[in-house]
């Protein structure tokens, strides 16, 4: 049977100005734009410990985990560093709504971008139990 091998695009539509949002994500998440005004993230750039790998779930309807955004959608972006990259983003001033927590598979945090999208953070590493809620 024919079946899906893996995420090839995140496409979504920006409620503002989609260059300047763009920007944002260039300036304070380090994605590089090209000149098509999208940013191409290559697995073999990713030196995560997990040997890479995209999860993709369904929520139930009645969930708080993409709180407090009112998007229907969160995006989980890989970072290499979490700790530097928050300490980047209070400075920069930009929205941090919870963490860093480590779980078993690595440390976690969440950020809101300028059009209220809840965005995860995971600096990801191999699946580990002894690192569970630690």
């Amino acid at each position: 049977m024919a079946k899906v091998t893996g995420i090839g695009g995140v496409f979504f539509k920006s409620r503002t100005d989609h260059s300047a949002l763009a920007a944002w994500y260039e300036k304070h998440l380090g994605m590089r734009l090209e000149s098509w005004g999208g940013s191409i993230l290559r697995w073999p750039d990713d030196h995560g410990t997990d040997r890479g790998l995209t999860v993709w779930s369904v929520a139930e309807k009645d969930t708080q985990w993409f709180h407090p955004s009112e998007s229907n959608f969160m995006i989980n972006y890989r970072v290499d560093d979490l700790d530097a990259l928050l300490a980047q983003l209070r400075a920069d001033g930009v929205t941090i709504v919870g963490g860093p927590e480590s779980h078993e598979n690595g440390k976690f945090a969440w950020i809101m971008d300028p059009d209220g999208n809840k965005l995860e953070l995971w600096q990801p590493m191999a699946f580990d139990p002894q690192h569970k809620g630690s």
